[in-house]
C-alpha cells in the first residue's frame, strides 16, 4: 500500500497546488482503515505531546515525498497548518484540513516541527528541509521521524539546534530483539551488528564473497536496481 501510494502521489507532482490536498484524502482514508498505520501516526503525536509544548508549534511540515504519509496526519490531528516541502525548496501552505492551498514564501520567524519517515544522514534535511525553512524566514526547531537509523543524521540534526524525535533505533538492541522473536537467524544477526560497527567493510566482503549479488543486480529488470548497481560498479565504491 506504502509503494502504491508512493505511485500515487509521483502522478500529481506536476500540479502542486492540487497535490496537497489529494495526498491528505489518502493518508487520511490509510489512518481510518489501518491499524498499523494509525498505532504509528498516534505513536508520532504522543512523542510529540510528551516533549515539545504543542502551543508553541506554529506549522507542521514534510518533504517530497514519503514525509507527507505522516507531517499530513500530525498537522491534521494537532490542527496546525500545513508546509509542502519540495525539493527544489518551493513551499506550500495548507489549513490543517487541507480545504485550500497557496504558494508561501515568508512565515515571519513562526515555528516548525517536520515529521518524516526515517532519518539516515539527513542528508534531505541539510540539502532541502533545513534551507527551505531557512527562506521562509521559518525556525525549524523540532523533527519526529519513525526510524532513526544511527548512522550520524541525528547528531547533524541536534548540531543544528534541531530537537530530535524518534520513534525506533536501528541498533544492535533492536537485531538482537529480532533474533530473539525469530525474524531472523544467527548470520543475519552478525551481519547486522557487523554493518552497524563498521558498513564500508561489512558490505564490502559480503561483495567479495557473494559475486553473483552483483551479477544478479547487473541483470535485472528494475531500474532503481540497476542504476544503483551501475553507481557501485562505475564508483568502484568497495574498492573491488
Amino acid at each position: 500500500e506504502a509503494t502504491e501510494f508512493l505511485s500515487y502521489i509521483d502522478t500529481l507532482l506536476a500540479d502542486r497546488i492540487n497535490l496537497p490536498k489529494k495526498v491528505f484524502e489518502k493518508v487520511l482514508a490509510q489512518y481510518e482503515k489501518n491499524s498499523i498505520f494509525k498505532y504509528t501516526i498516534d505513536t508520532m503525536i504522543k512523542a510529540i505531546t510528551e516533549n515539545v509544548n504543542v502551543d508553541e508549534i506554529d506549522y507542521i511540515s514534510g518533504g517530497e515525498r514519503r514525509d507527507w504519509y505522516f507531517s499530513n496526519m500530525i498537522a491534521y490531528l494537532l490542527k496546525k497548518p500545513h508546509l509542502t516541502l519540495f525539493k527544489d525548496m518551493e513551499a506550500f501552505v495548507s489549513p490543517y484540513d487541507f480545504s485550500s492551498t497557496k504558494k508561501i514564501t515568508n512565515i515571519e520567524g513562526k515555528t516548525v516541527l517536520n515529521a518524516s519517515d526515517l532519518v539516515t544522514a539527513a542528508s534531505n534535511y541539510v540539502r532541502s528541509w533545513i534551507p527551505a525553512i531557512k527562506n521562509l524566514n521559518g525556525k525549524l526547531l523540532w523533527t519526529c521521524y519513525v526510524v532513526d537509523r544511527k548512522q550520524g543524521g541525528t547528531e547533524i540534526l541536534e548540531k543544528e539546534g534541531i530537537k530530535t524525535i524518534p520513534l525506533a533505533l536501528v541498533d544492535n538492541t533492536l537485531f538482537e530483539k529480532a533474533f530473539s522473536l525469530g525474524i531472523i537467524n544467527e548470520g543475519q544477526l552478525d551481519m547486522l551488528k557487523g554493518f552497524y560497527h563498521d558498513p564500508y567493510e561489512t558490505m564490502r566482503n559480503f561483495l567479495i564473497n557473494h559475486p553473483e549479488f552483483i551479477e544478479n543486480a547487473l541483470n535485472s529488470t528494475d531500474e532503481r536496481t540497476l542504476k544503483r548497481v551501475k553507481t557501485l560498479t562505475e564508483g568502484n565504491l568497495y574498492n573491488l
